[in-house]
């Protein structure tokens, strides 16, 4: 198992300082997320040959990896233009992964077109989800030969807003992609838009689930739809959060143990974005909790 860490929240350090700060909190592993100086958010890559080697460098220096790169990009839009540039920046980020070693990528299902293409985000009104669907597709015809013939995994998740933002049918989704190169990534604090029961929704993923995200959140659900209160009422905001382990409602017992259970042994990310303040404790924090889990439940077993 890799215990990584999405460093989001130390994005103002440059690329160089980032690995040893990495194992300052304790980690090995980095799960790359978006930042203006690598993969920006939805713009082609900012990496050339120099930024590559003095990154590389650096992660050798501190004795640190990476478990996967992060991109995303518009792979889902409906509009054929933004489509075609997600998937150029996909193949250049692949060849930038390809370039540092790395064997797995992941991203989300994604929110369809820039909101300046269309009158809402898919989900708000679903009067856009069949078309980026359609358009998600038509990617993945692209994609999906270039991640097997690199030997590169994907691991997707569903996002709150993504045109597919639930356990079902995202599982399904991938099955049907039918590549062992194509996996499910289960973010925890996502859990109350999957559904109640966290070990069967494990359960249930058990033969494609590869990578988790570790941090917790608030059922927004509960308290009779007010743990969060948005104004105005009826708003259609898709809201959770991601906090340390404890601070929320993800019942952790269940997460870990059930993944112990179906012998999980992928990648495990703390995903954790609401202290930036308090970023190093959170981090730390979080390397120590994860570990104390797996000892409990792995080690044991």
């Amino acid at each position: 198992m890799k215990i990584a860490i999405d460093p989001f929240m130390h994005r103002h350090l440059s690329l160089e300082e980032l690995p040893s700060k990495v194992a300052e909190l304790g980690y090995e592993w980095i799960e790359l997320s978006p930042r203006a100086d690598f993969l920006e958010w939805f713009k082609a890559p900012r990496v050339f040959p120099a930024r590559a080697k003095a990154f590389k460098k650096a992660l050798s220096d501190a004795n640190v990896g990476i478990a996967s790169i992060l991109p995303m990009y518009r792979w889902a839009s409906n509009d054929e233009n933004e489509r075609q540039a997600a998937v150029k920046h996909w193949k250049r980020a692949i060849e930038i992964s390809v370039e540092l070693g790395v064997d797995t990528m992941n991203s989300e299902f994604g929110r369809g077109p820039h909101p300046d293409k269309g009158s809402c985000y898919c989900c708000h009104t679903g009067s856009m989800i069949e078309a980026c669907e359609d358009a998600w597709w038509r990617s993945m015809e692209e994609l999906v030969p270039i991640f097997e013939k690199e030997g590169i995994n994907l691991h997707v998740e569903p996002h709150p807003e993504d045109w597919c933002e639930t356990l079902q049918p995202a599982l399904d989704i991938i099955r049907t992609v039918n590549s062992k190169n194509v996996k499910f990534l289960y973010c925890a604090p996502h859990t109350f838009y999957f559904g109640d029961d966290t070990k069967a929704m494990l359960r249930e993923a058990k033969d494609v689930l590869a990578h988790v995200h570790v941090g917790d959140t608030f059922n927004h659900k509960a308290s009779s739809g007010l743990r969060y209160i948005l104004n105005p009422p009826g708003t259609q905001a898709r809201v959770h959060q991601h906090l340390n382990i404890g601070q929320g409602e993800v019942p952790w017992e269940d997460f870990f143990s059930t993944l112990a259970e179906i012998g999980f042994d992928g990648i495990m990310t703390a995903c954790v974005f609401a202290w930036e303040d308090k970023a190093d404790h959170s981090g730390k924090f979080m390397r120590a909790e994860m570990q104390r889990f797996v000892d409990k439940y792995w080690t044991a077993k």
